[in-house]
């Protein structure tokens, strides 16, 4: 999983599908660990010297939602290339057999809904294309997978908001009729549409651990009632504009999630990593859905089920790395991911 040397950049961090580097001759803020692909940068200790129930104390508590970050000028020590690599994840594994191109339509896409997008939140984006004239622009060898983002203090939850009872949710929605401790009206089954989409949390965990689903009265005591508010309020909204632009071209968007930081200057809430894609969402096309029955989708679950099929000889509970995917498998994945790409945006990805 070794990254690409990129002139002007040095490589500090790679998580499952993305490698960070920093302008060359810049330095971590003091204090700073050097941060995981997941983090972006250091997570800060969001209810330090106040009650982390009230959340009055909580960095940015004072910002209103959506406020915009106000970046002024970027220096090179805030700043981060974010570089999307074709490695694909399941169960928490990386798999050994990478994806072409998957890192330029993952990329592409995020930018493209981030677009549409910033009139509900400011983004992280900085720059998402190569400019000579600008040595802290995309490089030129890695433009179309690659973004540099604005360093935020990322906040340590993924925000996770659901549309439809499907993976998981369904699985502890059998079990209590509820999802993170949200309850849930009896008779639901797989595919079913919930009345209003719902946010269910989860604790990031290290690479190659799972992330837990929290409830909302564990991410307030995480990071307090009015971050953990904003960030429920932020997540909702963003998933209902998305679902809305999914409709308008057949494809439904089951359920995604979604990454935020804040602003180290302004305290403002920020969305940050990647949104929207494949690998964090399920889109199904509309045209198939039918509740009661899975439903095809344009993203990795078609990966997940290969995994635990017969084929693949692997158990997803023994511990052991997974198996090199199949050619089929990763050609059938590579045109799910170009096909979603071709169905939101009505364009052909820049690979």
């Amino acid at each position: 999983m070794s990254a690409r040397e990129l002139p002007g950049w040095v490589h500090i961090s790679s998580g499952k599908v993305r490698d960070i580097y920093i302008p060359e001759g810049t330095r971590l803020p003091t204090g700073s660990k050097v941060p995981k692909a997941s983090e972006l940068t250091k997570s800060p200790d969001l209810t330090q010297g106040g009650d982390s129930q009230d959340g009055h104390n909580a960095p940015g508590s004072q910002t209103r939602l959506g406020d915009p970050a106000a970046p002024g000028s970027q220096s090179a020590a805030d700043r981060l290339l974010l570089v999307t690599s074709d490695r694909i994840s399941a169960y928490d594994f990386i798999l050994p057999t990478p994806i072409p191109d998957k890192g330029k339509i993952l990329n592409q896409l995020a930018i493209w809904w981030m677009k549409r997008l910033d009139t509900v939140i400011d983004n992280h984006l900085l720059s998402t294309s190569f400019d000579p004239a600008d040595p802290l622009s995309v490089p030129e060898a890695v433009e179309g997978r690659a973004v540099v983002a604005r360093a935020l203090d990322m906040i340590p939850i993924e925000c996770v908001v659901r549309g439809y009872l499907t993976g998981s949710g369904l699985v502890e929605y059998r079990e209590s009729q509820s999802v993170c401790s949200l309850p849930l009206p009896a008779g639901l089954q797989e595919g079913s549409r919930l009345e209003e989409a719902i946010f269910t949390p989860a604790a990031k965990a290290e690479l190659g651990e799972h992330d837990e689903n929290i409830s909302f009265e564990r991410a307030c005591t995480m990071v307090g009632v009015e971050l953990a508010t904003r960030l429920r309020d932020t997540s909702i909204r963003l998933y209902e504009q998305a679902r809305l632009i999914g409709a308008e071209r057949g494809v439904i968007i089951a359920d995604t999630k979604f990454e935020f930081g804040l602003d180290r200057e302004s305290g403002a809430l920020v969305l940050a990593d990647e949104i929207l894609t494949p690998d964090s969402s399920r889109f199904w096309p509309a045209d198939e859905w039918t509740p009661g029955r899975v439903t095809p989708s344009f993203d990795k679950q078609y990966i997940r089920d290969w995994l635990t099929s017969e084929e693949s000889g692997w158990d997803k509970n023994s511990g052991e790395e997974p198996p090199a995917l199949p050619e089929k498998v990763v050609a059938a994945t590579r045109e799910r991911y170009i096909e979603a790409f071709r169905r939101l945006t009505g364009e052909e990805p820049q690979l």
